[in-house]
């Protein structure tokens, strides 16, 4: 059974959100404020995070950053904030996916299962995306039978996207996490590679695109 856990600070929000979570099997945990919620995060093995903005002591954009820092688990954000900037910001602190309230408790569901499944697919050896199969042991590509060998950081950030498609990467994290921290580079090595990705794997053969979304980063769609 997966344990969800909600940091709301409004005890109607997280009885919502809980209800339908234990109505479709899942573990509820709850937390009223970041503080609170790192706290559970201690005692409890949570497999995903539903995070709110605005809260006391401790506001979602932190508590995000502190639970990248520590656990490897998908977050969704849940949030009353749907300026581009605030996504931004939210993708920048390292969230996986973005809600807007009001909401459908049922959409929350849903991207709560694609979460879950695409955390999934990161702990795999091989990647299935859309034509493709990344063999991460053996850092090789095949594409409809065809093996490719790409470039170390091509392969790695191609995998970063397989692992999360549908997720928005700001340059900032990818470079992180492809690169590294103590990467003094320009960050727009990003483009080049994606580019070269793209030059590689175009068209319908693939089975995926890498999209640029304005403002805030790229994403793979299959």
């Amino acid at each position: 059974m997966h344990s969800i856990l909600v940091v709301d600070d409004d005890p109607n929000i997280r009885e919502l959100v809980g209800f339908y979570l234990k109505r479709e099997g899942y573990h509820f945990v709850e937390a009223a404020d970041g503080k609170e919620a790192l706290e559970k995060l201690e005692i409890n093995t949570i497999q995903l995070a539903i995070v709110d903005i605005m809260m006391p002591n401790m506001d979602g954009y932190e508590l995000c950053e502190q639970i990248r820092s520590y656990y490897d688990i998908p977050i969704l954000m849940l949030t009353a904030k749907g300026e581009i900037t605030d996504k931004e910001k939210a993708y920048a602190a390292g969230t996986d996916d973005y809600v807007i309230k009001p909401f459908e408790p049922q959409e929350i569901l849903f991207r709560v299962k694609a979460l879950l499944r695409r955390f999934q697919m990161v702990n795999e050896e091989s990647i299935h995306i859309g034509n493709l199969v990344i063999d991460r042991n053996n850092y090789e590509i095949d594409l409809l039978g065809k093996r490719l060998v790409l470039p170390m950081k091509e392969f790695e950030l191609l995998a970063q996207f397989a692992s999360y498609p549908g997720r928005t990467f700001s340059r900032e994290q990818l470079i992180e996490l492809v690169w590294g921290y103590d990467y003094d580079g320009n960050d727009r090595t990003v483009d080049v590679h994606v580019k070269r990705l793209r030059e590689r794997f175009n068209g319908d053969l693939a089975g995926f695109s890498i999209r640029t979304i304005r403002g805030l980063g790229y994403k793979l769609e299959e």
